[in-house]
């Protein structure tokens, strides 16, 4: 079995972010990490190596070249291989465009299943494993909880506000996980060694046919500015009318 994992370079979560005058992210205002869901789904994977050393995982993502750090982590995780597609004319693609240049990776890759996170720190679309599936032709099952890869099939669990849902597709699918699937190992000594002699594999737009990406036109920024900055909240002193202070503020603010 062939498991492609989608692998994403985010600003790192712990420190504040920005926006450049663009609309797009300042990557050089913070840190670089790889994001932690796609580390998450990239145990998915490889947990199903640890039970059948024939699994091969290729990581995949699509970014700037310092995003070649986030694969080289993967890498050091257990990942077999890599996939970068570079190109700056792909900068400031959407969700449509990175979907359909992420398929046209994955369509050569020949995975009989790629595993996703279910939505990037960064963005929070939480749309492009679909997109990569519709793009594909391909059963898209997420987000889970749970995942079970049996022969040719893959099923799992999915939890909502309505309830519990139990999946299932035949291989090759598209999945996406979610937080629930549990955390990631760390790379090993041996892993990190390991993986700067793994093969990266760098792909150009032109490279996958891809000669004039059309996501410009339909992402327009007009202006960017800070968040403001906090206020000071209210203060309620008892002096006997605290609880009918209390009550006035949640009827104004709608909370009851």
């Amino acid at each position: 079995m062939k498991i492609a994992v989608l692998i994403k370079q985010v600003p790192d979560t712990e420190t504040e972010r920005h926006l450049s005058a663009n609309g797009r992210a300042n990557r050089d205002a913070s840190d670089r990490v790889i994001d932690e869901i796609t580390e998450r789904a990239l145990e998915v994977a490889l947990q199903q190596k640890d039970a059948d050393k024939s699994v091969e995982i290729v990581v995949v993502t699509m970014g700037p070249d310092d995003a070649a750090q986030a694969l080289r982590k993967a890498l050091s995780m257990g990942a077999d291989k890599a996939i970068h597609v570079q190109d700056d004319l792909l900068g400031g693609s959407d969700a449509l465009t990175t979907a359909r240049v992420l398929a046209a990776a994955l369509g050569d890759a020949g995975a009989d299943l790629i595993i996703a996170g279910n939505e990037s720190t960064d963005g929070r679309g939480g749309v492009v494993p679909a997109m990569i599936a519709e793009a594909l032709d391909l059963p898209f099952l997420g987000p889970l909880d749970t995942v079970e890869v049996a022969g040719a099939a893959v099923r799992g669990r999915r939890s909502d506000a309505e309830g519990v849902t139990v999946l299932r597709a035949a291989t090759p699918a598209v999945i996406s996980v979610s937080e629930a699937v549990g955390e990631a190992r760390f790379p090993k000594f041996k892993g990190i060694l390991a993986a700067k002699r793994k093969q990266v594999a760098v792909q150009h737009a032109v490279d996958l046919g891809i000669s004039s990406p059309d996501h410009a036109a339909g992402n327009l920024v007009l202006s960017v500015s800070q968040r403001p900055a906090r206020t000071a909240g209210t203060k309620i002193v008892d002096d006997g009318q605290a609880a009918a202070q209390l009550a006035a503020y949640l009827v104004a603010e709608k909370l009851i």
